[in-house]
């Protein structure tokens, strides 16, 4: 077998992917597109995704850094599109980027402030606009103007994450404002500036049509969820084929599997993400290219950690957790719709990657939205446990490793003993805002279980639809089959829960199975926000 290549995981500098010889998936000829359909663009994607990557593409390309390109393909078609826009092949453009990933926007006002002025001042020093504006609107006006003066060129314009102060600030109303404040004063200059604009895009998370932000910039194409765009960033299944064979049978021969499990295995678990009605589905290309690089298995992208906003977006809309795992029917508006402060966390889902499209509606125009993949769904379950309940991490692996052991064995104790001690984490910061001092509702509990028990690894399925009503939470074993019904103690007891299930007609479904069948009723305490009481009832 050849030598190990090196892949570009956490460079996002074209030039030094290829400078270093990393390999590098071509997608150049998404520059051809852009050129050929508009001017100026945004596109939405997830974290960790290659939105910086393409960014420094472009950069590059318009700088004129022709030997960056040689074997591309806008290598071979650079002459034709300088021809149709009657211009010099590779003729160097002056080019301002900003790039807004800072991680302490939620530190305070002057995070951004500061972030805005060093980007500025940079861009002033090489066009010799300092002084010229004061205010920071301003002084990116006058800055466009000069470079556009001293090099009688229209310039491009690069942000990436845009929209990243109002992300990190969701949950403090006063400095998103602020931030919000600041922000549309600032992109409102490519409004006023559009005569000096050669190309511009702009990359973020959230959709900015409902932000704000661009009210007057009606210029701004946003691509998002256009087809021919669905596989700007992530990798095809035919640019695996094309570009990385030799790590994925390297990866084969690691784990004593054939080429074609493997290759299975990985779409699986990395594959699946569609952002277009009819688009090709894409992998993450961060995880994609970390597990080939050491050749194991692992849930890669949530190495950064699952964004905090997200989760108290989640907690804060009373969201139910095992909803999450039936497709969610979303109309296309409200799917690109997500407003700051707003009670709809599904939007936000969609458009930060742990939701994908999974199926188009087109008489309605609806979106069947669900998780893109294994390591989405397994990663963002186990995440959200800390958030929920306090709980480290290591009293979380130690507690899915004790429960899966208890339910196979058929040890319903020590299960219970486990969800205490997990259900203790819960405190007052984790309550969703407005109910402070209330009781804890059964969606609350019943989004931790389902959580905890989903990351064992077994078939968990919530609000299962019988013959008279629904039972709360089903997990199946190879041997045992378990149905649990919650109550919180003013509503009912253990006994009235385990009557409840078997009135319900669910035990019709096992009535041939050789597995046992466990009633659990738990009535949950709702002064100490634990488990109050519980029953089993072991049917043969």
């Amino acid at each position: 077998m050849t030598e190990p290549r090196t892949l570009p995981i956490d460079t996002q500098t074209f030039e030094q992917v290829r400078n270093a010889g990393n390999v590098y998936i071509d997608k150049t000829p998404y520059i051809e597109k852009l050129l050929r359909f508009g001017r100026i663009f945004f596109l939405s994607r997830p974290h960790r995704f290659g939105k910086s990557l393409f960014l420094s593409t472009l950069q590059a390309y318009f700088e004129g850094k022709k030997e960056l390109f040689e074997g591309l393909y806008i290598a071979e078609r650079e002459e034709e599109i300088a021809r149709s826009q009657r211009r010099e092949p590779w003729e160097e453009t002056p080019v301002l980027y900003l790039d807004l990933n800072a991680e302490y926007f939620s530190q305070g006002f002057e995070v951004l402030e500061n972030c805005l002025d060093m980007s500025l001042a940079a861009m002033e020093k090489r066009y010799g606009s300092e002084g010229i504006a004061k205010t920071l609107p301003g002084r990116f006006k006058a800055v466009i103007e000069r470079a556009y003066e001293q090099t009688q060129k229209q310039v491009v314009i690069l942000i990436d994450e845009y929209d990243k102060p109002l992300l990190l600030t969701l949950q403090d109303p006063e400095l998103n404002e602020a931030n919000r404040s600041l922000l549309r004063a600032f992109y409102e200059v490519l409004k006023h500036c559009d005569r000096y604009i050669r190309f511009a895009f702009l990359t973020g998370i959230t959709k900015f049509s409902k932000t704000n932000l661009f009210s007057g910039a009606n210029n701004l194409m946003d691509i998002s969820l256009l087809d021919n765009y669905a596989a700007i960033c992530g990798f095809t299944e035919q640019e695996l084929t094309d570009n990385l064979m030799p790590e994925i049978e390297r990866l084969a021969e690691a784990q004593k599997s054939t080429v074609e499990k493997t290759r299975a295995t990985l779409k699986k678990k990395y594959d699946g993400y569609s952002f277009s009605e009819k688009g090709e589905r894409v992998y993450n290309p961060f995880s994609l290219l970390k597990v080939l690089a050491v050749s194991a298995y692992k849930y890669y992208w949530f190495e950064s950690a699952t964004p905090e906003y997200v989760v108290k977006s989640l907690m804060h809309n009373v969201y139910p957790i095992p909803d999450l795992n039936d497709e969610v029917e979303i109309d296309s508006d409200s799917m690109q719709n997500f407003r700051y402060g707003g009670t709809d966390s599904i939007p936000l889902l969609f458009q930060s990657g742990y939701l994908t499209i999974k199926k188009h509606l087109p008489k309605l125009d609806h979106f069947i939205l669900g998780f893109p993949n294994e390591e989405v769904r397994q990663g963002f379950l186990k995440n959200l446990l800390p958030y929920y309940t306090a709980v480290d991490d290591s009293l979380i692996s130690k507690s899915i490793g004790t429960i899966n052991r208890a339910l196979l064995s058929g040890d319903i104790a020590t299960v219970i003993e486990w969800v205490k001690k997990v259900l203790a984490g819960i405190h007052y910061g984790n309550i969703p805002s407005g109910e402070e001092g209330q009781p804890l509702r059964e969606y609350y509990y019943q989004s931790v279980l389902y959580a905890l028990f989903y990351v064992l690894d077994m078939q968990v399925q919530t609000e299962v639809i019988c013959a008279t009503g629904r039972v709360d939470m089903v997990i199946t074993t190879r041997k045992r089959v378990y149905l649990f019904e919650f109550k919180v103690m003013t509503a009912g007891t253990p006994q009235d829960a385990i009557a409840q299930l078997k009135e319900s007609g669910y035990l019709a479904k096992f009535s041939k199975t050789k597995r046992s069948i466990h009633l659990v009723g738990i009535s949950f305490d709702e002064k100490t926000r634990n488990v109050g009481a519980w029953e089993e009832e072991v049917l043969s």
